[in-house]
């Protein structure tokens, strides 16, 4: 049987202290797919040892590429020919991230085949963004039970209109682009946090690239890449809302440093509108030049419903991955609060696993979902579902609850927390990990 891991939670305590924002899972791993495109040494500085990242290396290193850690880098060296043959189907079927590697290895195979991905369960996630973007360049990309095909003849730039601003899709033509001389033109791209990450390591190997943090990215590509590399993953914006949500529903005094600004600024002026207390320091700027960084100062307040739905948008809107936090936020605020993700089927439907800790929500339809509170919220034993965002937003959940709560089989949140336990009990919350 495989080994998994409860978390047991003594909630209904304040917080106190500094926390560091972790570095960004989504770019971690995009950064991986996207070394495929180099013929010579890669550095990645500052990896999230997390569940997520060990799955893509495990894939890496199946298909010939030496990937190993030295402290928190990860070195990257390509064979001199990738196999697919022996590809460790097991860890690319658990992780959606796999769907990236589509794009670098069409430079590298002119047809394979590539394991379906995993990853949430959410529903229905289309892939079509990213096949249409492909077929642009040249690239047929066909979906086949358990495995994608891919084939090609003559790869082309290409002007390519993105019928939906998605991060991965907006990446996945990044990586085709990247290596295919001559000019090619992405529209509607995602500005996204994770998208701009790509971009700067596609410039550090040499790719021109025009309009980063825009939706319109001109990519001049360089058919053969090969040189050495050392590229350092910035911070998550997405680490520092849960922080910032554990923050308000434990009624905390924290600082949250290092957080990437622009890809909060929303979410902060939403907060402060519910009559969220908070200051802004120390402006500086991430090690890959990109990303501006300030530290987020959270002062206990008390909190009324937002006037308006929330709901996530493309960037610069409200991120989709913190949707959630606006959940169990929305506990601890005086009124009712209408959250609406229309991004995912169903995964509002399992907001209402608050339900268990006390809060009260009504479910309109598999997207909208009504909070009411303030609630006092109360403990419970949770089955983790298996959407990491929701299961983060339901540890938050706990932190505010009081008694013990156990919430089991955490993979899911492992997947993109890294080291989640530990940092939450440098700041006194009384949390633990149960292996079983």
């Amino acid at each position: 049987m495989e080994e998994g891991i409860h978390f047991i939670v003594d909630g209904g305590r304040k917080l106190s202290g500094s926390v560091e924002t972790s570095r960004s899972k989504n770019g971690a791993v995009a950064l991986l797919a996207a070394s495929l495109l180099n013929n010579g040494r890669t550095t990645l500085e500052h990896m999230p040892k997390i569940e997520e990242v060990n799955r893509l290396i495990e894939v890496l290193r199946s298909i010939g590429v030496s990937a190993e850690w030295r402290d928190t880098s990860v070195i990257i060296m390509p064979p001199e020919k990738i196999s697919l043959d022996a590809i460790d189907r097991v860890s690319a079927m658990k992780t959606r991230s796999i769907l990236m590697f589509i794009g670098p290895l069409v430079h590298l195979f002119k047809k394979f085949d590539l394991p379906q991905s995993g990853g949430c369960t959410l529903g229905t996630r289309t892939v079509r963004p990213h096949l249409f973007a492909l077929e642009k360049f040249g690239v047929s990309v066909k979906a086949h039970s358990g495995s994608y095909h891919a084939e090609h003849t003559v790869l082309r730039p290409a002007e390519v209109i993105l019928f939906e601003s998605s991060d991965t899709a907006t990446e996945t033509a990044l990586f085709a682009a990247a290596r295919i001389s001559g000019k090619s033109v992405i529209k509607y791209a995602s500005a996204n946090y994770q998208v701009q990450e790509v971009c700067g390591f596609l410039r550090a190997l040499g790719v021109t690239i025009d309009g980063i943090g825009s939706t319109t990215l001109t990519v001049h590509g360089v058919a053969n890449i090969h040189t050495d590399v050392a590229y350092s993953v910035a911070e998550d914006p997405i680490d520092s809302m849960f922080f910032i949500a554990t923050a308000i529903v434990t009624r905390s005094k924290l600082t949250i440093t290092n957080a990437p600004i622009e890809f909060l600024e929303i979410e902060l002026a939403i907060l402060e509108k519910m009559g969220l207390l908070f200051s802004l320091t120390n402006p500086h700027i991430s090690e890959n030049g990109i990303t501006k960084l300030v530290d987020i100062h959270i002062e206990p307040s008390k909190l009324v419903a937002f006037p308006e739905k929330i709901h996530a948008r493309p960037y610069p809107g409200l991120n989709m991955d913190n949707l959630p936090f606006f959940a169990v936020i929305a506990t601890q605020a005086n009124g009712t609060t209408l959250i609406h993700d229309w991004v995912f089927d169903k995964r509002a439907i399992y907001y209402s696993e608050l339900d268990r800790l006390g809060a009260q929500t009504l479910l309109h339809d598999p997207h909208r979902i009504s909070i009411s509170g303030p609630t006092a919220l109360k403990a419970a034993e949770i089955v983790c579902p298996t959407v990491l965002r929701i299961g983060a937003m339901l540890v938050v959940a706990m932190l505010g609850a009081e008694g013990r709560s156990t919430l089991r089989n955490v993979y899911s949140i492992n997947r993109g927390y890294e080291d989640i336990v530990q940092r939450l009990r440098k700041l006194g919350a009384n949390i633990s990990e149960q292996v079983y």
